[in-house]
């Protein structure tokens, strides 16, 4: 009776499980249907007015690794095409060396950027070429410049937007996150933004110098136009020139550029797992030896 009790149970729980999963997909979509709906009426809709999709990165899950090729294929993205607008002041060149890059290659690399120094013996500031100690420079000299030269909009550092980005996935798919160990939903946003410029659909107005797109989370567009195209950065390992490669390269980038440690992190958890169940299992087998012969 009590292992027929214990399996109608299990099944329950299951069945909870697929049933919780199936009406977090479906609110999701409700609520991403709304908001267009909302919008198209002339209401005010929530943002993102759609959610990012959830993808799928060689670095999710409890046993995630950084792809190297693509790391290094996210860097070119953003040295060619994101770093004229966004800095990484928190990411120094010398980390460069995880992606896989000799040290004399990350010292080239970093010859290529100048960065400001001093003051010298005669108490004034110069500009250097950058060395792998230094960090990834800004395109401006301060924050009042680059708003000045984006419609009053400064661009965000991306030193650690791919873990201060992410849209809150609301009840009750938070709770599944807890055991499945999302934690993309910065390279989703990314992805998903880079991906989502169109037209505004008919009826619906924004403001001049923004662009139009459903999955930014704070209105219905922002001042960044559409920085990626088609061709737009050459790959040398004969990946695809799209921008949906790119933007998926340059958000595992960005990942690692604000977790890069994220490997050692996950195999020092699953040590952890391992020890702490074995360790159960001792202090069980402990008991069992120690009241073996007491009577109950």
């Amino acid at each position: 009776m009590k292992k027929l009790v214990t399996g109608i149970f299990s099944l329950a729980v299951v069945a909870g499980l697929g049933a919780g999963i199936v009406f977090a997909q479906e609110t999701g979509e409700h609520k991403a249907e709304g908001a267009a709906a909302e919008e198209h009426a002339g209401g005010t809709p929530h943002f993102p007015i759609h959610k990012p999709e959830q993808a799928e990165w060689s670095f999710s899950g409890p046993f995630g690794h950084y792809e190297k090729g693509q790391l290094q294929r996210g860097l070119k993205v953003y040295t060619e095409v994101c770093s004229a607008c966004h800095s990484m002041n928190l990411v120094a060149f010398r980390t460069l060396e995880g992606l896989g890059y000799s040290e004399a290659q990350v010292k080239t690399f970093a010859a290529n950027y100048e960065v400001q120094d001093g003051p010298n013996a005669d108490g004034e500031m110069f500009t250097r070429k950058a060395v792998p100690s230094d960090y990834f420079p800004s395109p401006y000299p301060n924050t009042e410049a680059a708003a000045a030269a984006n419609n009053g909009a400064a661009p965000p550092d991306f030193s650690l937007i791919a873990k201060a980005r992410g849209i809150e996935r609301g009840f009750p798919t938070f709770i599944f996150d807890m055991f499945t160990q999302y934690q993309e939903g910065g390279p989703d946003y990314i992805h998903a933004l880079l991906n989502g410029y169109q037209e505004p659909p008919a009826g619906t107005e924004v403001a001049e110098g923004t662009h139009y797109n459903p999955y930014f989370a704070n209105a219905a567009a922002l001042a960044m136009a559409k920085p990626l195209s088609d061709d737009q950065v050459t790959y040398d390992d004969g990946a695809p020139q799209t921008v949906e490669q790119y933007s998926r390269d340059v958000a595992a980038f960005l990942m690692w550029a604000a977790e890069p440690h994220l490997e050692d992190r996950k195999r020092t958890g699953f040590m952890v797992m391992v020890f702490l169940l074995i360790f159960t299992g001792l202090i069980y087998l402990t008991k069992k030896s120690v009241y073996a012969n007491k009577e109950h």
